[in-house]
């Protein structure tokens, strides 16, 4: 979805300007004047701003232009300092030096990354136009021998820095949204259209922020590289993933929109190669029918061959599988393009590539081989020193090195949950998410990592996302057993609780709903979630306001927790029967069976029997069920109703016989379920015949 991609590639994790070293001691005046006016006037002199955060910096050197007059005034006057005017100017020396950096990376980092990066940069030059409005509040402006056009121009600048709201271009956020859903649209993998690129809404979103010849493409390309390759070496591999989606998007975009102006002799070049192909000769060792025409892109750095299965390492840089688990293979521990040494050895897919290489083979009729089977097999015979596949080096490097890249990046993300900004808290929050989603050891290794407390922690945060982020890694987390009582003894119980009583979003109460499902396995958490009523009220709430999924998540969890005798009183109390009796009549909420099963279980203490009792629609509905539900339908219907005629006697049992289509329910029912039905269909039948006989026979 967009906003799961916006979040995942949201993250700055090395954008935080680095801190500039200033001794603890005061420059001397002179040197500190002088430092302060020329990097003032570098500032100010920068020409050719950056399309992006335009409003941001022009603001900024505006500012900063004031300030200079401020210096040259206090250096034409050259009279000694009060004590708070050298550290007031210290403190601004500090200030410009960081927005120097700051104007830089805009400049010279990646635009697409940048666009990505949009709020984030914006808060950073709004935290630096309030670190600018501290240092002027210790400015002695009264001891000062300034000019009365500089003084009043500094304390307009103070004034106003004072009162500055964040500045995020509303232009700048829509570019980003379209950005998003280009990406978005290009890694679904069930669309139809897989892989399909608007390449006119790209072309439209890279020209708004600068890129608009093939040279300014190349250049994007070198700087997402780099930025690949910094964010590498901190293990945050799904950063490292998205910022390579970028990289084959720009190098796709560039070969189509930059189009040679022979691809019509290109594409009959590719149809004589696959009609060569047709004639079954073999792509993989035919030089023959190789085609030459291949992006550079696509060609694997090692093979120089299209790639079939394109893999990330460590580096940020892409391989075909085959071809880099040669290499590895063979003892080498370096990436073969960068030489950089490889921090782990895992392979992670590079999906967008792989969409945009189908594409291309697609729009070129050129055949795509998979690594498959086959292609493993070609490749052990290939090569006599390797007796892996794609597939067992996976295996090999799924033990070992995966499991420490795992480590490192559950550790780098625990990081950021616990000092990080918001932003980065909901970023650090949605990649434990996914990275729990899947392999019990990634579930482990999270928790080793010291990420529950923290998640607990998130469950009260007040942005929407970043709490749905967190109740959704405890679920996924939860499904390791061992960590469902970690997750318990932590406290997060009750913050649970008020997520799917009061979440931000439908999405947090249902997950917090499935969580307390999940935990609910246990019986020792059964008995601690049932001390709580509020968790019962608020699971019914969501039966009844929540979406289909939702209102199942809430019935299961209901369901789980009366499993224990002494919940079920807490269901009914809650109001969860009648509820389950107007749901077995909505067939658009799409949870009859799990409704049925519930008030079956309810029906198990006296609360609930007698509630159930009340109804004069339940038997019908229990009746249809047994002829037309389905197994789990069925037997849920029989215990009920059995419950039902044992408890109420004769009246329950009259009104099951007044209904002509009971009797041959039940029959068929003891015909064909499983063992356990039938035999409770044969005592509902041997009650009914009871009942039948005493009424044709009355005593005395």
């Amino acid at each position: 979805m967009k906003t799961n991609i916006a979040e995942t590639v949201q993250e700055a994790m090395d954008v935080a300007l680095p801190p500039i070293m200033i001794s603890s001691g005061l420059m001397p005046t002179g040197s500190l004047i002088k430092s302060l006016i020329q990097i003032s006037n570098e500032v100010s002199s920068v020409e050719k701003l950056p399309f992006l955060q335009f409003r941001n910096i022009s603001a900024m050197i505006r500012r900063i232009k004031f300030l200079s007059s401020l210096f040259e005034d206090i250096r034409e006057t050259n009279s000694p300092l009060p004590p708070s005017s050298l550290l007031c100017l210290t403190e601004l020396f500090s200030v410009i030096q960081r927005v120097k950096l700051l104007i830089q990376r805009c400049k010279g980092g990646s635009s697409l990354w940048g666009l990505i990066q949009t709020e984030f940069l914006s808060n950073q030059f709004h935290a630096l136009v309030k670190e600018m409005s501290g240092a002027l509040d210790i400015l002695p402006l009264s001891l000062l021998n300034l000019s009365t056009d500089t003084r009043e121009q500094v304390e307009l600048l103070h004034t106003q820095a004072k009162r500055v709201d964040l500045l995020v271009d509303p232009q700048e956020l829509q570019r980003r949204e379209e950005l998003l859903q280009i990406m978005a649209s290009n890694n679904q993998k069930n669309s139809r259209n897989k892989g399909f690129v608007d390449f006119v809404k790209v072309k439209e979103v890279f020209s708004c922020i600068g890129l608009r010849s093939r040279l300014d493409y190349e250049e994007e390309i070198l700087k997402l590289e780099a930025e690949a390759e910094k964010q590498a070496g901190t293990g945050g591999l799904i950063v490292v993933s998205n910022i390579n989606n970028l990289i084959s998007l720009v190098t796709y975009s560039k070969s189509v929109i930059f189009i040679d102006r022979h691809k019509e002799e290109i594409k009959e070049n590719f149809e004589h190669l696959s009609a060569s192909m047709d004639r079954n000769q073999d792509v993989s060792s035919s030089s023959q029918s190789r085609p030459s025409n291949i992006p550079d892109e696509f060609r694997c750095p090692i093979s120089l061959d299209l790639m079939k299965d394109p893999v990330i390492v460590a580096s940020g840089h892409t391989y075909d599988r085959n071809s880099i688990a040669r290499w590895i293979n063979s003892g080498h521990h370096t990436c073969p393009k960068s030489g950089q040494r490889l921090i782990h050895t895992a392979l992670m897919p590079n999906y967008a590539l792989k969409s945009l290489l189908h594409q291309w083979c697609q729009d070129n009729d050129v055949p795509l081989i998979e690594n498959s089977t086959s292609s493993s097999s070609r490749f052990e015979r290939s090569s006599s020193k390797s007796k892996l596949s794609g597939k067992d080096t996976d295996r090999v490097y799924a033990t070992k090195a995966a499991m420490d890249a795992v480590k490192m990046t559950a550790g780098f993300l625990v990081g950021k949950l616990a000092v990080g900004s918001t932003e980065i808290q909901r970023q650090a929050a949605y990649e434990l998410r996914l990275l729990a989603k899947t392999g019990m050891d990634n579930r482990r290794i999270i928790v080793e990592a010291g990420a529950i407390p923290f998640l607990v922690t998130l469950l009260s945060s007040t942005d929407p996302r970043t709490q749905e982020n967190a109740v959704t890694a405890l679920l996924n987390l939860s499904i390791f057993d061992n960590n469902k009582i970690l997750i318990m003894a932590a406290g997060s119980i009750d913050s649970i609780i008020n997520v799917l009583e009061s979440g931000k979003t439908m999405e947090a109460r249902e997950n917090a709903a499935a969580t307390i499902f999940s935990l609910s396995i246990i019986n020792d958490c059964k008995v601690t979630i049932g001390t709580r009523p509020r968790a019962f009220s608020a699971l019914v709430g969501l039966l009844r306001e929540g979406t289909a999924s939702g209102k199942k998540d809430a019935a299961s969890a209901l369901f789980n927790l009366s499993l224990n005798n002494a919940n079920k009183a807490s269901a009914v109390v809650a109001g969860a029967v009648p509820l389950l009796i107007e749901l077995l009549m909505d067939d658009k909420a799409g949870i009859t069976d799990d409704a049925m099963a519930l008030l079956a279980l309810l029906s198990g203490c006296s609360e609930g029997l007698e509630e159930i009792k009340e109804s004069r629609i339940l038997m019908p509905i229990a009746i249809d069920l047994l002829r037309f539900g389905s197994t789990k339908g069925k037997e849920s219907s029989i215990t009920l109703l059995l419950r039902l005629c044992k408890d109420g006697g004769e009246e329950v049992a009259r009104r099951l016989l007044i209904n002509p289509r009971s009797i041959p329910s039940l029959q068929s029912l003891s015909a064909d379920c499983s063992l356990k039905a039938r035999r409770k269909a044969d005592a509902l039948l041997r009650l009914l015949n009871r009942c039948c006989s005493q009424s044709h026979n009355p005593a005395g």
